[in-house]
């Protein structure tokens, strides 16, 4: 059925959940060197867009890159996250990492300048040459054995600067740089301190230049240990303002807020906020493996379709021009109109506008272009590009899918991942329906003579009320019907309808679980259980 997949396509002998990965990662490099590579190289699209993809961008962990203005702690996050230093790190208050840095697994510790990086074919920095010495003097690898690199590498950005200065002094163009690694990486990570919101003009082209990236961006609030909450919520609502100026999507994007190093919180009131925020993100990043498949499929079809796009912009203009005389006056016509073209060709090949290229960096590009050398339009390169989108790519799909559904979960480890795990310091341990899971008591006999009070209220007949009796008492609790049936399903231990004093407490508590803000367990927890209806309650599933 996949016969197409290529050589690893049926590689199976690695077993455990690499293979879904090996077999996506031989399909989609089949998939691009025979469909989508002629096509982009026919029309010169690595010298418009995006280089060439080599084997390394397939075969690559997922990567997560940090950008954020200096001291918003990008460094520090890193070192959060590995629990242990990396070859080239400095952190301090003042502009500290003047490097990008690709912080990767390796059997020994050690580092790679950036020269010695982009000749590794084994790497997925090869077309990073292209931005010359000026920047490859400030790349570097650094290499440890660390679990949490097993899964994940992780790059670390230059602060970001306030100043024309601090641009022109980098010697390279930081936004392009930045742009290269956005559409190779799984997660981009935007960090802000919460005593510096304000945006500067470099960091606001920097957000811009992750346009067509918005999944995969997340935002980190840190630092946010320092103020007390009434700040907080004037720095969250100042920080989404800031952001809604510089990027301009209708979602609203994900805001992690905590203080990410393992020092002491300065401001404790936030403490719950703050451990739950780090879970979630945690858990954001802890999926990235599994779903590094998915997303290199996803990447590779946004990919097919600006090249398709970019073809048809580039042999509209070779059709345009004259084939003897006003060869140059054409060219600027052409790049004046080109506004107008792209509405010419979103009618007439039914595109939708967001898959063009911006107009001014096209315009830009096109200056230095002689359109005579340009190719016509060659249909069976569109027709192969387009039987890839609408066949193989869903096959591989369906292909991940029933792979994955097969495989264990493939999540990241180590680190400070492991300390969120298990044990009394894991996210929500003691707390909702957990509170009482390591104690002896029933955790509810220590609000049960309130709850016994009343309970005799309500006129129990032979020990036990109805349900008509307890749901009088129930919906004084304002929740939804669907709540409090799902309540009175885990608290009818017995199943007969009524509720016991020891049930009608349990009814309580579970109550009281999600008024403080807690789910309602799908099952109820055997250290929930009534201890007279225990037996029987254990010995009936």
């Amino acid at each position: 059925m996949f016969s197409w997949l290529g050589k690893q396509g049926g590689g199976r002998e690695r077993g455990g959940g690499s293979d879904v990965v090996q077999t996506v990662t031989g399909g989609l490099r089949d998939l691009y060197l025979r469909k989508l590579l002629p096509l982009e190289e026919h029309y010169r699209f690595h010298e418009f867009h995006s280089p060439a993809l080599e084997e390394a961008d397939f075969e690559n962990k997922p990567m997560v890159l940090l950008v954020g203005q200096y001291s918003t702690g990008k460094t520090t996050f890193i070192r959060y996250l590995l629990e242990q230093d990396f070859p080239g790190m400095r952190i301090g208050p003042e502009p500290t990492t003047d490097s990008f840095i690709a912080v990767m697994y390796g059997d020994s510790e050690g580092s790679i300048p950036g020269n010695a990086l982009v000749v590794d074919p084994k790497k997925p920095f090869r077309k990073l040459s292209r931005f010359g010495n000026a920047f490859l003097n400030r790349f570097m690898c650094s290499q440890l054995p660390n679990q949490v690199l097993k899964s994940i590498s992780i790059i670390d950005s230059p602060g970001i600067l306030s100043g024309e200065k601090q641009r022109i002094s980098r010697g390279y163009d930081f936004c392009q740089v930045l742009q290269w690694f956005a559409e190779r990486v799984d997660r981009i990570i935007l960090l802000f301190d919460a005593h510096k919101l304000d945006i500067s003009d470099e960091f606001s082209e920097a957000i811009k230049s992750f346009r067509g990236q918005d999944d995969k961006i997340r935002v980190v609030l840190n630092k946010a240990d320092q103020v007390d909450t009434q700040q907080l919520m004037r720095v969250y609502g100042a920080l989404m303002w800031s952001l809604g100026k510089v990027i301009n999507t209708p979602e609203v994007l994900r805001v992690y807020i905590g203080s990410f190093w393992a020092h002491p919180l300065r401001n404790t009131e936030n403490r719950r906020l703050f451990e739950a925020e780090a879970q979630d993100l945690f858990k954001d990043i802890q999926s990235l493996p599994q779903k590094a498949a998915v997303r290199k499929l996803n990447d590779l079809i946004k990919r097919a379709r600006l090249a398709k796009v970019h073809a048809y912009i580039i042999s509209y203009l070779k059709k345009e021009m004259p084939s003897v005389f006003g060869k140059e006056n054409k060219k600027k016509e052409l790049i004046s109109r080109l506004p107008e073209i792209y509405i010419q060709l979103q009618r007439e090949y039914h595109i939708s506008a967001g898959d063009f290229p911006e107009v001014k960096k096209m315009r830009e590009l096109l200056e230095a272009c002689d359109f005579t050398k340009f190719h016509s339009l060659k249909p069976k390169l569109i027709e192969a590009v387009d039987n890839m989108l609408a066949n193989k790519i869903a096959s591989l799909m369906s292909l991940i899918r029933q792979e994955e559904s097969n495989m264990p979960t493939e999540m990241v480890r180590g680190g400070a991942f492991d300390g969120t795990m298990a044990g009394p310091f894991g996210h929500g341990y003691g707390e909702g329906a957990k509170e009482g899971a390591d104690e002896d008591e029933w955790v509810v006999a220590r609000d049960k003579p309130a709850y016994d009070e009343i309970f005799y209220t309500l006129s129990p007949i032979n020990g036990k009320i109805s349900g008509i009796s307890a749901k009088k008492e129930m919906v004084t609790s304002k929740l939804p019907n669907s709540v409090l049936g799902k309540i009175w399903k885990l608290a009818d231990c017995d199943g007969d309808g009524m509720l016991d004093d020891e049930e009608f407490a349990l009814a309580k508590h579970l109550i009281k679980i999600k008024l403080d803000g807690y789910e309602i367990p799908g099952t109820l927890p055997s250290h929930l259980v009534p201890p007279s209806h225990r037996k029987p309650f254990q010995t009936t599933e």
